[in-house]
């Protein structure tokens, strides 16, 4: 399987699997404002695909700009979920977007007039990130219904923060056993819950997936449940 993000045209997907040897299943999520969208691709058939559209309850509506009565409640760009089956087992994968660190001003500018307004667009961008990313942790959760050591789940995609972020972080739910730590191999009751980064098995000198002012950062990431990181082949 490979989750996509930046897929535009659905025929520029379609050129892609047009390229590719063998049967290919594919799902593309609405487009956003701009006619971006995520998706996903699959040798295995999709036994089901579903939009990840509303920020979590009690999340109120989070401020995007100056004009005070503009508010979000929704991803910005939808995230993608299917499920396919392998050997009769179920395995969920979700394909998200988080808002980008780029940022935008009124009338379409890429420069603030003042370090005031960079400083508050900043912060509108800050907080459509962290809620994207607990409209996925929120659904992450209901699809793991607290039996995380068995149900197989992934969430990859772009999430414009490294590992370490806060709000990538979000996605982790409960601290703790962190690939690479002593916790790892220690079973708790957190494990029900809990993605796995997959980001410390990658080798320290390929370890980005972007070079930003000269410095290589990963912000596109692979989250896994318990029932997958204990898995044979990622250990």
């Amino acid at each position: 399987m490979l989750a996509v993000q930046e897929v535009g045209e659905p025929e520029a997907l379609a050129d892609l699997v047009g390229h590719l040897a063998g049967t290919w299943h594919t799902a593309l999520a609405d487009p956003d404002g701009r006619g971006i969208r995520v998706g996903i691709l699959s040798r295995l058939p999709l036994d089901s695909v579903e939009h990840v559209v509303d920020f979590p309850k009690g999340l109120r509506p989070i401020q995007v700009d100056d004009d005070t009565p503009t508010t979000m409640s929704k991803m910005g760009m939808l995230a993608l979920r299917v499920r396919v089956e392998i050997d009769g087992i179920p395995l969920d994968v979700i394909s998200c977007h988080l808002k980008s660190k780029l940022l935008s001003f009124p009338g379409g500018r890429f420069n603030p007039k003042d370090e005031d307004e960079r400083a508050r667009f900043a912060v509108y961008a800050l907080n459509r990130r962290a809620a994207e990313a607990a409209a996925v942790r929120a659904y992450a959760t209901n699809l793991l219904a607290g039996d995380g050591q068995h149900r197989a789940l992934v969430v990859a995609g772009d999430l414009n923060d490294e590992p370490e972020a806060t709000t990538t972080q979000l996605l982790y739910g409960p601290p703790g056993s962190e690939i690479g730590t002593t916790g790892f191999d220690r079973p708790d009751q957190g494990d029900r819950q809990r993605l796995w980064n997959l980001a410390p098995l990658i080798p320290d000198n390929q370890r980005f997936s972007r070079i930003y002012h000269g410095r290589g950062g990963l912000i596109d990431h692979l989250l896994v449940s318990h029932a997958l990181v204990k898995a044979q082949y990622i250990r």
